[in-house]
């Protein structure tokens, strides 16, 4: 991984060109890869706090033990306290008795780390341009050919491209199409563009952008845009339909949510 280079140094990022490989194994062209994004220096220990951050504040924090004060159990002394061989003790639900409290236990918590968003933004870049240094960044312009879903083909797309065990394919949020085709398949993980983040990339072995993922990417949350609007052809979210009888996962718009309370 190339670290950060040192202050003052001569900044360097180049644009990169990526070949955009079709559902028919062809090439249709290339795309740009803004040097800004996806040739910016990786600060390792900048990556490392994002990461930590991240884990953090997925856990949920719920644990909990109870102490002697709250098990439930006499209060009463036991035994009294001298003659009868044994040690003095003052309750049932002290810590060493079976069914008492427990002492110095987990207790609800908030595990999250406030990480400012440009830290995020820098560390994501990072990500991003350690593995595109690395020709590890791909993009198609779709893995499905059509209107119906299918996993065979998307598979037989992704495997022409990487044949890597953790593939992180990055659609956009409309791409109902090819979620649904690649939603099964194990070694690979989906995600919108506006949710891509810096443990999704560096946990994956090869990145992979769809054309209108890496449009609205670079438009919109990698530069603080709305996103650029898809032109590719995609499902009827209107009528919320999918050839191949499978259910879509679009919203409900506001028209037909009125007609129905109607």
């Amino acid at each position: 991984m190339t670290t950060s280079t040192s202050a003052g140094a001569t900044d360097t990022r180049s644009d990169r060109q990526v070949d955009v490989r079709t559902p028919a194994g062809e090439t249709s062209g290339s795309v740009t890869l803004p040097g800004e994004l996806f040739d910016a220096p990786a600060n390792v220990s900048l990556l490392h706090q994002v990461v930590v951050a991240q884990l953090a504040a997925a856990r949920q924090g719920t644990h909990s033990t109870k102490t002697r004060a709250q098990v439930s159990g006499t209060g009463a002394k036991p035994y009294r306290q001298k003659g009868t061989g044994r040690a003095r003790q003052g309750s049932l639900r002290s810590p060493q008795f079976t069914g008492g409290g427990i002492s110095h236990g987990p207790q609800p918590r908030n595990y999250e780390q406030k990480t400012p968003k440009k830290m995020k933004a820098a560390a994501l870049r990072g990500a991003l341009s350690d593995r595109a240094r690395d020709g590890r960044v791909h993009v198609v312009s779709a893995f499905v050919e059509g209107d119906a879903p299918s996993t065979k083909a998307a598979l037989k797309v992704l495997d022409s491209i990487s044949t890597a065990k953790r593939v992180l394919v990055v659609l956009d949020r409309d791409d109902v199409l090819n979620w649904v085709s690649l939603r099964n398949v194990q070694r690979v993980h989906l995600i919108e563009a506006g949710q891509l983040n810096t443990y999704d990339v560096l946990v994956s072995d090869e990145v992979v952008f769809t054309e209108t993922a890496l449009d609205e990417f670079v438009t919109g949350p990698a530069r603080g845009g709305k996103g650029a609007a898809s032109s590719a052809e995609l499902p009827d979210l209107e009528t919320h339909e999918i050839d191949g009888d499978v259910p879509s996962i679009a919203p409900a718009t506001t028209t037909e949510t009125t007609e129905e309370k109607a």
